[in-house]
């Protein structure tokens, strides 16, 4: 009976020590800010800090707080405020081309693709952390009405666009035809923005305009990069095969760019088989060279491409490849937008999306254009004046240079 007390007591002895020094432990890591503390099973999450661990219980608690105390609950929709939060995570990467598209938003983006939508056709991105036109496409109210690559979009309906992301902007510039919205435009060299009222219309962007040019220079006006631009630009090239074109002119200015895909097929026109269009750039520094496939026609002529401040993405892709990989090749005009970053968009759910920035693009030579651009070889500016009187020297000088190439 003795050496079994003795043994309960032994026992139950141990139990309590075990317990004291483990409580014990826990108090003193708690007390040093320990990231992760164990007690009796429960984990508590950034003693310390919350740089590495994510309690996800904030983020319910401030949803039940917004629904229990929020002053008009007849405007909390659970979906909204769903997306809502999505847009703030991804608005958090800093990245103005990492996005969330709802339902609409996606719906705005695949009839974008196809070039048909109503509003006033002009391009915009943030740059500077200001709400910035890109490019106004040809034939659109945004270019009619003289907005130029660069303007500053300060106010859309008297509603500052101070913390507005893209879509936003889209949303409220967009409309139905015969309407029109007007907007607050700063454009560099004025004392003061001026409010301009552009008109809304059916937009549809034709991928590209040729023509032949002094008879025997072949003219290539690229609007966008979309799905059916690369057979379209084939078309225009067996054109100008067919009229015997000695030299090309191929106008990239206020083209936002589109389809990488679309890029890489164009410059296999232009460019010998095997040619480093692109390189791809991931988050780890693993780089990935897009190369031209079989179709070369174009590379012996002499070729001029003329830039602007809207010529971006897509457009700044094709420019910097010919320029690296060929001799005979000139860039005419000015400094390129500066779009240096390749999307990816996936799907979500069925009518929902995101476009996330998965790599950045270098030339063929490994040079960074992102936030910078592609300078031209032989700088050439555009007024106001000449754009209402209809005078291009860009264009001018871009057929001087083939030319002079000629003979």
């Amino acid at each position: 009976m003795f050496k079994r007390l003795f043994l309960f007591f032994a026992v139950l002895a141990f139990l309590v020590l075990a317990f004291f020094v483990g409580y014990e432990r826990g108090r003193e890591s708690l007390s040093s800010g320990s990231d992760t503390v164990s007690v009796n099973g429960a984990v508590i999450l950034n003693g310390k800090s919350q740089d590495k661990e994510v309690d996800f219980a904030l983020f319910w608690k401030v949803w039940e707080i917004l629904k229990e105390k929020f002053v008009d609950q007849s405007k909390l929709d659970a979906k909204q405020m769903l997306y809502g939060a999505i847009d703030g995570m991804l608005a958090s990467t800093g990245d103005p081309y990492t996005t969330f598209f709802d339902p609409k938003e996606k719906e705005d983006f695949q009839e974008d693709m196809t070039g048909n939508f109503e509003g006033i056709g002009a391009e915009m991105a943030i740059k500077d952390e200001i709400l910035t036109i890109v490019s106004p496409l040809e034939g659109t109210p945004a270019e009619r009405v003289g907005l130029l690559p660069g303007d500053k979009i300060l106010k859309i309906d008297d509603e500052p666009t101070t913390n507005m992301d893209v879509e936003e902007a889209v949303r409220r510039i967009r409309g139905p035809k015969g309407t029109s919205v007007t907007l607050n435009i700063y454009h560099e060299g004025d004392e003061e923005p001026k409010d301009i009222v552009v008109p809304r219309e059916v937009i549809h962007v034709k991928s590209l305009r040729f023509e032949m040019k002094e008879g025997d220079i072949a003219y290539i006006r690229l609007n966008r990069f979309g799905d059916e631009t690369a057979d379209e630009f084939e078309r225009a090239v067996r054109s100008a095969v067919g009229a015997k074109a000695q030299g090309l002119v191929i106008d990239l200015r206020n083209n936002p760019g589109g389809l990488l895909t679309s890029a890489v097929d164009i410059a296999s026109f232009l460019l010998p088989e095997k040619s480093v269009v692109v390189i791809e750039e991931n988050g780890r520094g693993d780089r990935k060279e897009l190369k031209t496939h079989s179709g070369d026609i174009f590379s012996e002529l002499p070729t001029s491409v003329i830039i602007n401040g809207g010529s971006a993405s897509a457009s700044e892709i094709l420019a910097g490849a010919l320029r690296e990989n060929r001799d005979n090749v000139r860039l005419i005009g000015e400094q390129s937008f500066g779009k240096g970053s390749v999307q990816e968009l996936v799907s979500v759910t069925r009518d929902t999306a995101v476009k996330i920035t998965v790599a950045k693009w270098l030339t063929p030579k490994g040079n960074q254009i992102n936030k910078i651009g592609i300078a031209p070889d032989d700088k050439v500016s555009v007024t106001r004046e000449q754009v209402t009187n209809k005078e291009d020297p860009q264009l001018q000088k871009a057929i001087e240079w083939v030319k002079s190439q000629l003979k």
